[in-house]
């Protein structure tokens, strides 16, 4: 198969391919650097730059509301969840945008995570204690997937016993936001997968009506802002986005950024020696190798960008992750610096929209790639880094499986 920088075609599409979707950097950069307001074939405007993606994020005239789907005829079980996950904070514009955001932000307070880290360090501690007499573990499997669903479960009140079944949920919202790879089947299935993750929060919320409980889900049914309260799909909408970004986005930055310390040795070094610095460490982290590499808009009017115009109705990609490498913003960008200022990353995107979850993430990944650089002072990868592979999408970035050695 050809080398990426010889395809004349520069289609997201052959970052579905297997060979290129181990680094989508390269077809980044050459998209950024021939075309960087680019025409794709799968139908929207790519943007590749960092002040392209900065100023589309915060262009009032790019619509988020962008979450629709013809479920016209099929079973109201499918319909229903397509109703709520259009009422997500991800998926609205102002005025409905700011008042969601304010009413689901006093429920989910930096005060609220913070009390978690002694919580999140137990359970780190747990799930390595499980796998360290083995001497060798698969990284995502053993802690970066459970640590999140378990976090995420716990600040919504979920019982011990549902959290997997929680866990699978949440994949299949997943899939709905890639899309990339979904048939009509697979779309129709991800679907009832969602509405049954509904049905599960239902249940839960009618227990909390009737015996409120101190967690997340109890401080959404109680938010208030001048007499407003959240809908029912707009509870459960944002519901399944918490969870969901909560949970994906964090399995990929612990294993993304696990493997980007692997492979470069001195850093790892210079940041055993210097742990305290785990904070911007992991901002970094989250620059080199993003864990949500694009986010979409779309046109409601006619405009210009880079030269290019964009027409009414049009959508356009704003690639995150090749703005996060992009050399203007970030000198030698495909370069892993642990000491680098990367506090202006994108990877929890930017304006309005940006992650309220980014706290708990950013802490989630502190403690559990902290806690491996000190327990385990031999860390090494367990197998060639090229046999490594990747989970297909354009959207979501993360690895299948990362064996690791601890001795």
């Amino acid at each position: 198969m050809q080398n990426i920088d010889e395809i004349e075609d520069l289609s997201l599409s052959h970052l579905l391919e297997p060979p290129y979707a181990g680094n989508p950097y390269a077809l980044y950069r050459r998209l950024r650097t021939t075309d960087p307001v680019h025409w794709d074939e799968r139908g929207s405007w790519v943007l590749t730059r960092y002040a392209d993606v900065v100023a589309a994020l915060r262009d009032s005239r790019l619509s988020a509301e962008r979450f629709s789907l013809d479920v016209s005829g099929l079973p109201e079980e499918v319909q229903r969840p397509v109703r709520a996950l259009a009422r997500q904070m991800l998926f609205l514009d102002p005025p409905d945008h700011t008042r969601l955001r304010t009413l689901v932000a006093k429920a989910f307070t930096p005060r609220m995570v913070e009390v978690m880290r002694l919580s999140i360090q137990r359970i780190v501690d747990d799930l390595l204690d499980a796998v360290e007499p083995d001497g060798s573990f698969e990284v995502i499997g053993a802690l970066a997937f459970p640590l999140p669903a378990i976090v995420i479960a716990q600040m919504l009140g979920v019982p011990p016993e549902d959290r997997l079944q929680f866990a699978h949920w949440t994949a299949a919202f997943g899939a709905l936001l890639d899309g990339a790879l979904l048939t009509a089947i697979g779309l129709q299935e991800a679907l009832v997968r969602v509405s049954a993750l509904m049905d599960y929060f239902r249940q839960i919320i009618a227990q909390r009506r009737s015996a409120p409980r101190d967690d997340l889900l109890q401080a959404l049914l109680n938010a208030e802002e001048q007499g407003d309260t959240l809908s029912e799909d707009e509870l459960l909408g944002n519901c399944i986005l918490l969870l969901a970004a909560g949970h994906g986005t964090t399995t990929h930055l612990i294993g993304n950024g696990l493997l980007a310390l692997l492979q470069h040795p001195d850093q790892l070094e210079w940041l055993r020696q210097n742990p305290a610095l785990i904070g911007p460490a992991v901002l970094e982290l989250l620059r080199y190798d993003s864990p949500v590499q694009m986010t979409g808009r779309q046109a409601q009017t006619d405009l210009e960008i880079g030269g290019k115009h964009i027409q009414a109705g049009q959508y356009i990609l704003a690639c995150l992750g090749a703005a996060n490498r992009d050399p203007q913003q970030f000198p030698d960008p495909d370069r892993l610096d642990l000491q680098r200022a990367a506090g202006k990353q994108l990877a929890f995107g930017h304006g309005i929209h940006y992650c309220l979850g980014a706290p708990l993430g950013r802490l989630e990944a502190e403690i559990a790639l902290s806690t491996l650089l000190r327990r385990f002072p031999a860390l090494h990868l367990a197998c060639e880094a090229a046999t490594l592979t990747w989970l297909p999408g354009l959207v979501f970035r993360g690895l299948r499986a990362l064996p690791v050695s601890i001795q």
